[in-house]
């Protein structure tokens, strides 16, 4: 499942590359060339992006070697924390189930044994993570490096905005990621480390599961969050339309039911806590469709 978000997530960064150079490409249709710009080939625009890949590669080495130097802040008080009764949303958790008298939202008996059963496995999933934290922490680098490889095309007006776009696709991804770890992540361990079959049978947690659960759970939250971006320039082409997402809310409605049901535990708090932020961020994605259809139907007019 992680490798397979962990392609997924290399597929949304290349996917929004090409709708952000699709943007471009049309308004390059509509753009008579400046004086001193000069036209690049194809055999340029390759080198450009091969740098550009490389510079962020290089930036994901950079933050992972500073990641495997912390290893106990980021295993001890990230990775595992949430795992023990006293982290701070099980805290939380067992103070509103005493407010409201409900005994079930308080997670005080969590007594996970996470175990290593490899050789090596505590090496590589040390390597491992501190690459993912790389990844993380170096998001918005990511994003910058995309939006820069297509920034040339822009117009002078249009560039001002770029540091916009990336700041808005980095704080959602990166929310996503913090509300998937403090809310959905808890929860999932909860449920899942704490189930049994049957009284004999006892758990004791391998580290690959655990840190699998963990980061795909995180990933996959903070790519779902990046709906707004993407909604915003399926509009910028033409793929979509407010009207379109309007009409087709209800069924949006059951996507993020299924969503909610595949990345929580299945309990109904879970599940509402993932769909309020989900449904919300549709109903702000509709919003931003319509501003984005108002003035492309302007700029056709015009």
């Amino acid at each position: 499942m992680l490798e397979d978000l962990l392609f997924l997530a290399l597929i949304s960064l290349y996917l929004f590359g090409e709708l952000m150079a699709e943007v471009v490409s049309n308004k390059k249709k509509n753009k008579k060339p400046e004086a001193n710009q000069k036209e690049m080939s194809f055999w340029e625009h390759l080198e450009e992006l091969r740098w550009h890949i490389v510079r962020s590669v290089v930036a994901i080495i950079i933050l992972g070697i500073v990641a495997f130097l912390n290893r106990e802040i980021i295993f001890d008080e990230i990775i595992l924390a949430p795992k023990d009764s006293d982290f701070i949303t099980n805290r939380l958790l067992c103070q509103l189930a005493d407010y409201l008298s409900v005994s079930a939202l308080c997670m005080d008996d969590l007594s996970l044994k996470v175990i290593n059963l490899k050789m090596s496995g505590q090496f590589l999933t040390h390597m491992y993570i501190s690459i993912i934290a790389g990844i993380i922490v170096g998001f918005p680098y990511l994003v910058w490096e995309i939006w820069s490889f297509v920034k040339p095309a822009l117009k002078s007006k249009e560039k001002k905005y770029s540091g916009g776009a990336v700041a808005v696709c980095s704080i959602l991804f990166l929310t996503g990621v913090l509300f998937s770890y403090f809310l959905i992540v808890p929860l999932t361990l909860h449920f899942l480390g704490t189930y049994q079959v049957s009284e004999f049978v006892k758990n004791q947690i391998a580290l690959g599961s655990y840190i699998s659960t963990v980061v795909s759970v995180s990933f996959a939250v903070g790519l779902v969050f990046e709906l707004p971006v993407f909604v915003y320039f399926l509009t910028k082409v033409g793929i979509i339309t407010p009207a379109f997402m309007k009409k087709n809310r209800k069924y949006m409605l059951i996507i993020i039911l299924v969503l909610s049901a595949i990345i929580t535990p299945p309990d109904i708090f879970s599940q509402v806590m993932v769909c309020i932020p989900l449904l919300l961020l549709y109903e702000f994605s509709i919003r931003i469709s319509k501003r984005v259809y108002l003035k492309r139907q302007s700029e056709l007019k015009g």
